[in-house]
């Protein structure tokens, strides 16, 4: 367990508009874990679920899509809401919330999705308290296909990188074969690593071509997983711990995965 004198910040994603949730227009880590006549409507939103199950401590959410209902869902908690003005990835959303990153008082920070709503307590706190070993953990799952998913290069108890599918689909077969781990994107670190590698996050944005409203543009996008090359650089020791199974880190991307999760859910003791 953390050390009591430790103390555990969480910062929840929540800002993507969820463009493969067809039919649905809402933010989609309010969507019902429990079904009601369909898959949209019932009880339980997701994101009630995962600040339920996240450590005690200061609590922040980044924001966009949708964000005048996130803050009407989660009126009742004590949040900070930090808005991402342009969906510029997943390293754009920390930079978004680097206020409450580097001025909240806490230890470690809890890094997690808002659309992935089966990770189970003990998980975050097994997390958390691998930092006291390590700058930087993983939470890492073995999927039975790896379909498109980052993967994790180990080198004994420590991830090297976080390599995406677009460069390890390349590897020989036979080094493909021997990435087992995939990256479930939530993530635990010390307060002061963090803080010091923000910076270097946010003075090396990957310029990305995209088509926005029917114009290409060239934006600047950031990634969470480029801190793993820059503490590794450095000589930094970054962990991971691995999920029981696939489904604890199941993202609700479509309404196939929502289904899924809603049907693992009700399988649940207590449920």
């Amino acid at each position: 367990m953390v050390k009591e004198n430790k103390t555990i910040a969480s910062l929840i994603l929540a800002a993507g508009r969820g463009s493969r949730m067809k039919d649905y227009n809402g933010n989609k880590t309010l969507l019902p874990l429990i079904r009601g006549e369909s898959s949209f409507e019932g009880r339980l939103p997701i994101l009630h679920h995962i600040l339920a199950n996240l450590p005690s401590g200061k609590k922040a959410i980044v924001v966009n899509h949708k964000k005048e209902d996130i803050r009407k869902a989660t009126s009742s908690y004590e949040i900070q809401y930090f808005e991402q003005p342009q969906l510029n990835g997943t390293g754009g959303a920390l930079l978004a919330a680097r206020t409450y990153i580097e001025q909240a008082p806490y230890d470690y920070l809890l890094v997690t999705m808002g659309d992935v709503p089966l990770v189970e307590k003990h998980t975050y706190q097994i997390l958390v308290d691998r930092l006291e070993y390590h700058s930087m953990v993983i939470l890492g799952f073995r999927p039975e296909d790896k379909k498109q998913y980052g993967i994790l290069e180990i080198n004994g108890d420590f991830v090297n990188k976080i390599v995406e599918w677009n460069y390890w689909k390349n590897y020989p077969l036979e080094k493909q074969a021997n990435l087992t781990i995939c990256n479930s994107g939530i993530y635990a670190f010390r307060k002061q690593e963090i803080v010091r590698y923000l910076p270097v996050l946010a003075s090396r944005p990957h310029l990305i071509q995209k088509n926005i409203k029917g114009q290409t543009r060239q934006i600047e996008e950031f990634f969470i997983t480029d801190i793993v090359e820059y503490m590794t650089e450095d000589k930094l020791e970054i962990g991971y711990i691995v999920a029981e199974n696939e489904y604890e880190v199941l993202g609700v991307d479509d309404s196939a995965a929502l289904e899924k999760a809603q049907d693992l859910y009700s399988k649940k003791p207590g449920s």
